[in-house]
């Protein structure tokens, strides 16, 4: 979530992590921020004050997505999953940091039983903590705010009971011309201009495609690659290392496997594996994580790109994100998919954080 929220204006100052790949990768992207190793079960609010380097500033926004495994639809959703303890941990980091407002983000699982205990304790301890929660909570959709996939996601947001209260936000896009809003991109406005990775021998050993782009059609690649500016992007500016594209290593696919996915019409799943078609003029179905090493490090099915019979690239799954093309991702298929699909499209979360921007310029007029 944190570069949707830079992207709506916030500095982002901090960021805590267990898993050491991601922080590595974090790290790279955000080197402006303090970025913690930690359980967060074990954290306290003083301490990452502390690592953070705040002492006694007021804090305007806390966000974070604990782990969504216990709550996921696909999994077994047991209420005494260890990992949902997480979500208590947050509602505990929240009274301890006491910032103005916070979100927390999470699968849509968590709205159904039998995992609706789990929120309703989390919004018993903000509330003693002086925190009110937006009723009724609600899921929103990444491709209603310009992300070419169609991703569900359950966003918590609270604020201290005296400050302006934060909106949803409204949609952005629409499939649907008679609309106030734009159309929505395309997975080809989206991918249209990358490499046919298949046609290059090298990106089976490095991920880094070094040769030129083809030319983009339409904004949402160009703005993704940099050659567009987005008026309503408040990020840093990042400088580009210039040494090609990266997240484009190849899948060597069997001859079998090639054959079927160039059977495998765009809209529909391949018979054996059951991995998804997608189809160039519609949008992507969720993209996901795959697991980590304690639940036997496997990677989600992948899409299978509209004209190529191959899986798509990590590079492509972050276009298809949402994510800019200097944002770099661990340069395995295995890692570099679970860190697009454990994460919030940058768009959905600028949009939330706008929600959150608005009400604090609400406070600053008052």
């Amino acid at each position: 979530m944190s570069l949707g929220f830079e992207q709506a204006g916030f500095d982002v100052i901090g960021a805590v992590d267990f898993d050491p790949i991601h922080v590595q990768t974090y790290s790279a992207n955000f080197p402006v921020s303090s970025t913690l190793r930690a359980d967060l079960s074990l954290l306290s609010g003083e301490h990452l004050r502390s690592e953070v380097r705040l002492k006694t500033e007021h804090i305007d926004l806390v966000f974070g997505g604990p782990p969504c495994g216990g709550f996921s639809l696909m999994g077994k959703r047991c209420p005494e999953d260890p990992r949902n303890q997480l979500v208590l941990h947050f509602a505990r980091l929240v009274a301890e940091l006491t910032p103005r407002y916070f979100v927390m983000e999470n699968v849509e699982g968590a709205l159904m039983e039998p995992m609706t205990e789990i929120v309703e304790q989390f919004i018993r301890r903000v509330d003693e903590a002086g925190y009110s929660v937006i009723t009724p909570i609600r899921s929103v959709d990444a491709s209603d705010f310009g992300v070419p996939q169609r991703r569900r996601r359950v966003f918590i947001i609270g604020h201290q009971r005296n400050l302006p209260v934060p909106e949803y936000p409204i949609p952005t896009r629409s499939v649907d011309a008679a609309k106030d809003a734009k159309p929505r991109p395309t997975v080809w406005d989206a991918i249209g201009d990358l490499p046919s990775v298949d046609d290059f021998e090298e990106l089976l050993r490095s991920d880094t495609y070094a040769r030129q782009l083809e030319h983009a059609e339409g904004n949402y690649a160009k703005t993704l690659r940099g050659d567009l500016q987005d008026p309503e992007d408040l990020s840093h500016a990042r400088v580009k290392d210039g040494k090609g594209l990266t997240g484009c290593l190849r899948t060597a696919h069997t001859s079998e496997t090639v054959r079927r996915f160039a059977a495998t019409e765009p809209g529909t799943y391949d018979s054996v594996s059951r991995f998804y078609r997608l189809a160039s003029d519609g949008i992507c179905p969720t993209l996901r994580a795959g697991s980590g090493p304690s639940r036997g490090s496997f990677t989600a099915p992948r899409p299978i790109h509209p004209f190529q019979p191959r899986c798509i690239t990590v590079r492509e799954g972050a276009r298809l994100h949402s994510f800019p093309d200097w944002f770099r991702f661990h340069p395995t298929k295995w890692h570099g998919f679970r860190q697009v699909g454990n994460s919030v499209p940058p768009l959905l979360a600028r949009a939330i954080g706008n929600s959150v921007r608005r009400a604090l310029a609400v406070l600053a007029e008052s």
